[in-house]
């Protein structure tokens, strides 16, 4: 009986060739299939080797245990390093140091812990000084070797280990770890040795295998770390795919001065301008220059201090740009003059750097239009249309950092992430640390934006808040902060927690107090994809608009009309509350006539506002929706103030009219007015309040008609769940609309249609759809409806459901598209099928979540409608489905 073929659990890279491959990403993760992918190219890479995301699977599915044969291959592939490096794990005298890095399919930036200098122990630290002649270098490597084994897998907080190093610099008079000497180094060693038995109650392991073994685990357990769960809960990263460990044979930036470390960027990941970007420290190891422990220096500077060495990683970082075909997040070293690069993938960027990228490459012939469109997310176009500080406000800056991420943003100051997570959802704060640390990212979440006084534009605030597409000012070092005190000083002022500062992460800037700032629009490279998104979506986009300045921004960003406008808006305005207040108290429908007929002139003003700003598109009404009692003042308010007038001895007349409306309200009163009496049920009960909206809009349609102008109104009838209630409604605007033409003499082609928002709408829709011109499904009220939750309500629990996998995401954010989708596919099925012309769309706040954008193009809609802001977001998602819908045709035609 043959026997099974062995699982593979290790890929080996060095030597100029690797047997993994830059395609292999679900099982070598980004990092170790971009370490690949570089070896075979011929680039120089540390040799080592990855353990696959399948182990880290097994892992969590076996109680935490590794395969029983894992062992076995990984000292055979050990054996394979030790064999390429000439050097031995564990060796006194020539010892064999590894890094052991995370590495998961998707890029997660300071999510997952990684340890240097792995095999170092109290004997081989020596041989490594006599091997090098550099034993300040030697001890070096150690106390940082304890320093990370003690925090990642070990648990001490790195404060403690920090703490010591202070100190010793403070007693030598030195401002940095490179400016201590080996001696101090050496007792630094002892002390940190100490920490550690003191915390975990042993030694500090001098077996390197053990060491290993223990690291590897520590990687493993990172994949579920919290700040690693936050970022893929943020970035919707599916939470089973596990991370890769790499094991990367050590090459050492602090060496001296002819060594060092730096990240960089093939184009620039703030602005997306094509230049050569980056920042590096000499004499120094990785975590040096994304910690903000020393700020770098600009990449350029490299140019002057190793010219060779800048030529080649230039020469290299272009290869590889022109081979992924998208810029490039590289990190590298140099060992005493020679350069190793140590990883390569996509870079992350902020949304402006993402549309610039994407067309820059299409103009240079390195991509196509439809790949520059799948390349932005839909999300990034959001922070795109972020505000810009007014060109008008007169601003004086006290300090200027490194521009990290664009936008302008005002907030109080907060120091810590766990105060900006708790106000921050009150109330806008600007998070203010010396330096961020993946500790930080649920702060860093909820925050306006962020400004630190360490760290250059690699570090781990300036990554994570592009990423965010959050506007962030580093490196600002201008700004001393007491944490403890709760202060900040700018120079000679000082400022506490909880005053207000603006950052703006476009020029660097802090400015005290509150500045104005406006909106952005849709110019340069922007206008160019968008362009481009227009060519390939087949899906309308309309907006969500209520009064002419939504309606005017709305066409600015591209809206093809109005997919939603909301009369009861118009109503609360407080030159027309009176007259609602009167039509709602009125006895008699002669009195609801005469408070009507002083509501149609503002009415109808609102309306001509609209069709003028979407001439020749059209604009679909909404009558009257909400129950009326949202009109008056609340019970509880009522009572209180009455109660208080009469204590104060007022007029005896005004606490009658105010005891009036408490009785109205008592009357209007509703256990569930979601399901009340709203929608067309009021326009069915008071068929005086349809009349008056339908006149309005009718005389707006003609009067701007006789100027010569287009309109196209389209009626729309709220909340019918059986076709009774549309043909009694539609019975009045029809009969209003005529009468109304042929009082100005005039015929304009108008449309009467209803929003599908009851289930039982979308299940009798070929009834509805025999009498209905359109159907615009409000999915807001559907979601409710269908899944039995209130949306004032769910709050209240919704968190659980998601932080226990129940629902994927929030329903009123992104569409259920299993239930509430399954109801609007039947009701565009049976729609369409008893009436072929029956226009569809959508307009509850899904109109402009991307996913749910897309769903709407899979099931047939006409359009989509959202609120103004996120019309170029649809678009893209839009542009997006109909790019996959081809690609899924091409691919299973073939």
């Amino acid at each position: 009986m043959a026997r099974a073929k062995k699982k593979k659990y290790i890929y080996f890279f060095g030597e100029g060739k690797a047997e993994g491959t830059g395609e292999m990403k679900d099982l070598l993760g980004g990092k170790g299939a971009g370490l690949a992918e570089m070896t075979n190219a011929g680039i120089p890479v540390p040799p080592g080797f990855t353990i696959t995301t399948e182990v880290c699977r097994y892992y969590y599915q076996n109680n935490k245990k590794l395969p029983e044969d894992f062992d076995e291959e990984l000292k055979k592939y050990l054996k394979k390093l030790e064999k390429v490096t000439g050097k031995k794990f564990g060796d006194p005298k020539n010892p064999l140091l590894v890094s052991v890095r995370s590495g998961a399919k998707y890029s997660m930036p300071g999510m997952m812990d990684t340890i240097l200098n792995l095999g170092l122990n109290d004997e081989s630290v020596k041989g490594l000084a006599e091997s090098t002649q550099n034993e300040r270098f030697a001890y070096d490597a150690y106390r940082r070797f304890i320093q990370m084994f003690g925090n990642v897998v070990m648990g001490i907080d790195k404060n403690e280990f920090e703490k010591i190093l202070e100190e010793k610099k403070k007693e030598k008079g030195v401002h940095y770890d490179a400016d201590l000497d080996a001696e101090s180094l050496k007792e630094i060693v002892e002390k940190f040795k100490k920490i550690y038995k003191e915390k975990t109650g042993e030694d500090f392991p001098q077996d390197p295998m053990f060491q290993l073994k223990k690291a590897i685990n520590a990687v493993f357990e990172s994949w579920n770390n919290p700040r690693a769960i936050t970022y893929r809960k943020l970035n919707k990263i599916p939470d089973d795919l596990g991370t890769a460990v790499n094991i990367v044979t050590m090459v050492f930036g602090n060496m001296g001065n002819d060594s060092g470390t730096g990240v960089g960027f093939t184009r620039n990941p703030s602005t997306g301008e094509k230049e050569f970007y980056g920042e590096y420290l000499t004499n120094a190891q990785g975590e040096d220059v994304v910690a903000g422990i020393r700020t770098p220096k600009p990449i350029s500077e490299l140019e002057k201090e190793m010219p060779e060495v800048y030529k080649q990683l230039k020469e290299i970082t272009e290869k590889l740009e022109k081979h992924y075909r998208d810029v490039q997040d590289f990190e590298f070293t140099i060992e005493r003059g020679k350069l190793y690069m140590l990883q390569t993938r996509t870079g992350k960027r902020t949304p402006l750097a993402a549309v610039k990228i994407a067309v820059d490459m299409v103009k240079e012939g390195l991509i196509t239009k439809e790949e520059a469109i799948m390349r932005v997310e839909p999300s990034q176009i959001d922070q795109l249309l972020h505000p810009i500080i007014d060109p008008k406000a007169k601003v004086e800056p006290v300090a200027k950092g490194l521009p990290a991420s664009p936008g302008a943003v005002s907030g109080k100051i907060v120091f810590t992430a766990d105060k900006a997570e708790k106000l921050g959802k009150t109330e806008p704060v600007i998070l203010v640390r010396e330096e961020t640390s993946p500790d930080d990212i649920h702060g860093m979440a909820v925050a306006k934006g962020i400004l630190t006084s360490r760290g250059g534009m690699t570090s781990h605030a300036a990554v994570v808040a592009r990423g965010m597409g959050k506007p962030c000012v580093v490196g600002c070092g201008e700004i001393q902060i007491d944490e403890e005190k709760g202060i900040m000083k700018i120079k000679d002022k000082e400022l506490k927690e909880g005053d207000w500062i603006t950052i703006d992460g476009g020029t660097g800037n802090v400015i005290i107090g509150q500045v104005p700032t406006i909106e952005a629009g849709i110019t340069g490279e922007f206008k160019i994809l968008m362009e481009w998104v227009d060519e390939f979506r087949k899906l309308g986009v309309r907006a969500n608009a209520d009064i002419p300045r939504d309606a005017k921004k709305a066409r600015e960003f591209g809206a093809e009309g109005i997919g939603l406008c909301r009369t009861e808006h118009m109503f609360f305005a407080p030159e027309r509350l009176p007259f609602v207040i009167e039509m709602i108290m009125a006895k008699t429908e002669e009195e609801r006539r005469k408070a009507l007929d002083k509501l149609l002139p503002f009415q109808k003003e609102d309306f001509i506002g609209l069709f003028r700003e979407m001439e020749g598109y059209p604009v679909i009404i909404r009558t009257l929706d909400p129950p009326l009692h949202e009109f008056l003042p609340k019970r509880e308010e009522l009572m209180v103030e009455i109660a208080l007038m009469k204590e104060r001895g007022e007029d005896p007349e005004k606490i009658k009219e105010k005891e009036k409306i408490l009785e109205r309200v008592e009357q209007l009163h509703e256990f569930n007015p979601m399901l009340g009496h709203r929608g067309c049920r009021l326009g069915i009960t008071y068929p005086e309040i349809t009349e008056m909206q339908v006149r309005a809009i009718m005389e707006a349609a003609c009067e701007l008609a006789k100027e010569g102008k287009t309109v196209i109104p389209e009626i729309m009838i709220p909340l019918v769940g059986n076709v009774e209630e549309f043909k009694h409604q539609k019975e009045i605007v029809v009969r209003v609309a005529e009468k109304v033409m042929a009082e100005y003499g005039i015929k304009i082609k108008y449309m009467v249609g209803t929003m599908i928002e009851v289930p039982r709408a979308a299940l009798t829709a070929d009834e509805i759809a025999k009498e209905a011109d359109f159907f615009s499904f409000g999915t807001n009220d559907l979601t409710q409806m269908t899944l039995g939750f209130s949306r004032d309500d769910v709050g209240k629990f919704l968190f659980y459901y998601l932080e226990k996998k129940i629902l994927k995401d929030d329903p009123f954010m992104t569409l259920d598209q299993e239930g509430v989708g399954q109801l609007i596919k039947i009701g565009i099925e049976k729609g369409k099928k008893a009436n072929p012309n029956l226009e569809v769309g959508i307009c509850g706040e899904h109109g402009g979540d991307p996913e749910s954008v897309k769903f709407c193009h899979r099931v047939g809609m006409n359009y989509v409608s959202c609120s103004p802001y996120r019309i170029p977001i649809a678009k893209l998602a839009a542009a997006q489905a109909a790019i996959e819908e081809r690609l899924k045709i091409e691919y299973t035609s073939k």
